[in-house]
């Protein structure tokens, strides 16, 4: 691999977080037309938009980290991986006590997916500056 040169799997990888992060601020999005029609079931409109704000404040890290990772900034990579073992109980949920099949079974896949381009041998290697070191032979 010659220097600076970001892998594929990273850059697929910074792609599929942004959605992640594009998904979470259409939840948000979605949240806060739910507070502006819903009326008379007892949730209060500064609930839902508080939590409207803390996916819309997720959902754009995510899309920063992804944006990183397509434009090869090392850094992003570690919140990537975080993020992707914090969804993992998430999918969880989704597939057993939400009885949410098989939106629990795509989301896993997408999640599974980014984690191991994110682990790969290449993203590792990339990752640690080492593709950057002259050869020693």
């Amino acid at each position: 691999m010659s220097a600076g040169r970001v892998p594929s799997q990273i850059r697929l990888a910074g792609a599929l977080v942004g959605i992640q992060g594009l998904l979470g601020v259409g939840f948000a999005v979605a949240l806060v037309v739910r507070a502006l029609t819903v009326e008379g079931t007892g949730l209060l409109v500064r609930d839902i938009v508080g939590e409207a704000g803390y996916f819309v404040l997720i959902g754009a890290a995510l899309v920063a980290v992804g944006l990183g990772l397509v434009a090869g900034r090392r850094w992003a990579r570690t919140p990537a991986i975080v993020t992707q073992l914090l969804l993992l109980p998430v999918v969880y949920t989704l597939i057993g006590p939400s009885r949410q099949l098989l939106l629990g079974i795509v989301a896993g896949v997408f999640v599974v997916a980014t984690f191991l381009l994110l682990i790969s041998e290449a993203s590792r290697t990339w990752s640690m500056g080492l593709d950057d070191a002259p050869s020693q032979g």
